[in-house]
């Protein structure tokens, strides 16, 4: 009997309560009747893409946005009852629903355990109230510790906390005190996802910020967060495995780290995206138009070419800690990792910004050094052919 291959789902909500400064994501405030309808709308395509993927088990699902605590927990349950319908969950997927603080109660996150959700990812950005509100976020930091304390009390046993460095105003001892606050929480979280703020143009953020209305943390300060957020997680136990990721011992994001080993993932909603073996497509951006077809929106499709799929799985494979593997490389398109990559990896070998190593059976894999961690883009970008 043929085993089934892997799959991992991507539940797009593009809504939220207020959009935040600096976010540039597919996603916008909407009214009950909008939800509602983009919520079923979300559910035919569910049903109706499932049938293309019967020779799939699902290892994965994420919910994301947008804030998909913005909707109701009875549309939330649905969606995931038609998932379960349309889709094979193995028993053990870890199935994760992205929250805010201020949107999820306790009976919305009890519904959540109910309906299988077994992973949340929380975003807290800040500590500091001030830091929130200059960066746009609807919650404080009360709110969060009450939300926290709700996913704990409903049984939920996996729980990141996003945090952010590099605010608006924000100093190296302000960006500890919100670590140390996620840190000594009565049960602190199993893993912590720490981002450094991007400005990206067209964001509120960027133009109040251009207009000098606010002022962003120095390149020396910016750093120097950055470093320290690497060597106190690590002295709490938890162990970076990708470039902005910390978990303790296996609590590492599955979902996620299927993105970057390039497992296969199934996008549903407006915007989603896709890769289907060598076959990368996504959703239209068109709420609108998704909503009057949501089976109609496939756009931007791409078979991959061999030298675009190395490409991807040097590039993506880097950004973990553990890199990647020599003999991975060979088995999928049967030729050495130096014979493709040879000149890059000795400059970088020698620049002490790569390195092999070999982890059990030998096998043998290239990664990132600490320092070329640091400079994780300026090397990745070589690795485009």
């Amino acid at each position: 009997m043929t085993s089934k291959r892997e799959l991992e789902i991507y539940l797009h909500i593009p809504f939220c309560v207020k959009k935040c400064f600096y976010c540039d994501f597919l996603s916008a405030p909407a009214d009950e009747e909008t939800r509602t309808a983009y919520l079923e709308a979300l559910m035919r395509e569910v049903r109706e893409r499932a049938g293309d993927y019967r020779n799939y088990r699902v290892v994965s699902v994420f919910v994301g946005g947008g804030t998909p605590s913005a909707v109701s927990e009875e549309l939330m349950a649905k969606l995931l009852k038609t998932l379960r319908e349309g889709f094979e969950i193995a028993p053990d997927a870890e199935i994760t629903i992205e929250v805010n603080p201020n949107t999820a109660d306790k009976e919305k996150l009890y519904c959540y355990r109910e309906s299988g959700v077994n992973r949340l990812s929380i975003g807290l950005q800040s500590a500091d109230d001030g830091e929130l509100a200059a960066i746009g976020r609807v919650h404080t930091f009360a709110q969060f510790l009450e939300t926290y304390q709700n996913a704990r009390d409903c049984g939920f046993s996996n729980v990141n906390v996003d945090v952010m460095s590099a605010l608006p105003g924000q100093t190296v001892e302000k960006y500890l005190h919100t670590l140390d606050a996620v840190l000594t929480l009565k049960v602190p979280p199993e893993h912590i996802s720490s981002y450094s703020l991007i400005l990206e143009e067209g964001t509120r953020l960027y133009e109040m910020v251009s207009q000098g209305k606010l002022c962003l943390p120095d390149e020396e300060s910016d750093r120097r967060m950055y470093e320290l957020t690497g060597r106190i997680l690590k002295k709490a136990g938890y162990a970076r495995y990708e470039i902005s990721n910390y978990a303790k011992e296996g609590f590492e994001c599955r979902h996620n780290c299927g993105y970057w080993t390039r497992r296969e993932y199934l996008g549903l909603g407006v915007g989603a995206a896709s890769l289907i073996g060598n076959h990368r497509f996504k959703n239209n951006d068109s709420l609108q138009e998704y909503l009057k077809d949501p089976l109609g929106q496939r756009i931007e499709e791409q078979e991959l070419s061999v030298k675009e799929e190395m490409e991807e799985f040097m590039f993506l494979g880097l950004r973990l800690t553990k890199g990647v593997s020599a003999d991975r490389f060979m088995q999928l398109f049967g030729r050495e990792l130096e014979e493709i990559y040879g000149a890059v990896i000795a400059r970088y070998t020698k620049a002490g910004l790569l390195r092999y190593k070999n982890e059990g059976k030998g096998e043998r894999r290239l990664a990132l050094t600490a320092r070329g961690m640091d400079v994780c883009n300026t090397v990745m970008a070589e690795f485009l052919l």
